[in-house]
């Protein structure tokens, strides 16, 4: 299997797109081969070495310690845990996350190996060896291992309560489908939508994408924004977080960190629309479901 890096590049680095896709073949993602460290340390962009942001020790100790605490049968478990603490480490400003080529730099230079324990499949397709899908290493927000990580803790936190963001990245199809709309933008939507989820009102996979089609269905002839407004958002509080980083301590691995000090989401407005899906969601088509439950 991919052995962890070594040794470690000291920081991050933006891997662009057509470097990092002539490093993913079949014997990285199959975990048979290890990523050409030292010619990647050659094609990436070096960023401000003032940034303690950028620091990899920090983030590859979270790698190694979550790697750690789950066997592989439970590696699933590792993204509720890894998610919020992943974002409180790094603490980057939502342009700066929007950059795939330090996602890049993360997966294939600082962290491969993790990538393939967590995303191995245990069978392989039409013949080939289990190997770990390319989107993982290289990807859109919400595919790439670590980015849809960061994203998810940012876009489903309340305020500074990352608690919404691990009940989310703790059902894996809020990860593949909750996180891939445009609707989640709006904090009321997503914070109405994570209650169902903790409230098991959609639990199964099936019922999970029922509830984002109507959700997002209903987006179209409901302005969400006016049905339950949210307060302004002005990234205020992620900058002021942002720039507190350099004496920031260690994020704990007991308890949850505290995240950037936004307002939290008015309650009454979580309570509007949680409602209205739940009103949906009671006549949405899941498969397997005879009937819909009653009122």
């Amino acid at each position: 299997m991919t052995d962890k890096p070594e040794p470690l590049p000291d920081r991050l680095a933006l891997l662009s797109d057509i470097n990092a896709v002539k490093h993913i073949g079949m014997g990285v993602r199959s975990g048979r081969e290890n990523p050409p460290y030292i010619e990647l340390g050659r094609q990436v962009t070096s960023l401000p070495d003032n940034d303690v942001r950028l620091r990899v020790e920090p983030v590859r100790d979270l790698i190694d310690d979550v790697m750690h605490l789950y066997p592989p049968a439970e590696r699933t478990r590792a993204d509720a845990w890894l998610a919020p603490r992943l974002h409180a480490t790094l603490r980057l400003t939502r342009r700066e996350a929007a950059d795939e080529a330090m996602w890049n730099h993360l997966a294939l230079a600082v962290a491969p190996d993790y990538l393939v324990w967590r995303h191995l499949p245990a069978k392989g397709k039409d013949g080939l060896p289990p190997m770990v899908s390319a989107s993982r290493f290289r990807g859109a927000h919400y595919t790439q291992a670590f980015s849809r990580l960061w994203w998810a803790a940012e876009l489903f936190r309340n305020g500074a309560d990352y608690a919404p963001a691990v009940v989310a990245c703790g059902n894996q199809d809020v990860l593949n489908t909750l996180l891939r709309l445009d609707i989640i933008d709006h904090r009321p939507t997503a914070q109405a939508m994570i209650r169902l989820v903790a409230d098991g009102v959609a639990r199964t996979g099936r019922e999970v994408n029922a509830l984002a089609t109507v959700a997002n269905a209903a987006a179209g002839t409901l302005l969400y924004d006016v049905l339950a407004e949210d307060d302004d958002w002005y990234g205020d509080a992620l900058e002021t977080w942002v720039a507190g980083a350099d004496s920031a301590p260690v994020v704990s691995r007991r308890r949850l960190p505290d995240g950037p000090a936004d307002d939290p989401v008015s309650a009454p407005a979580v309570d509007t629309l949680a409602e209205r899906f739940r009103e949906l969601f009671q006549d949405a088509p899941v498969r397997g479901r005879t009937a819909p439950p009653e009122r």
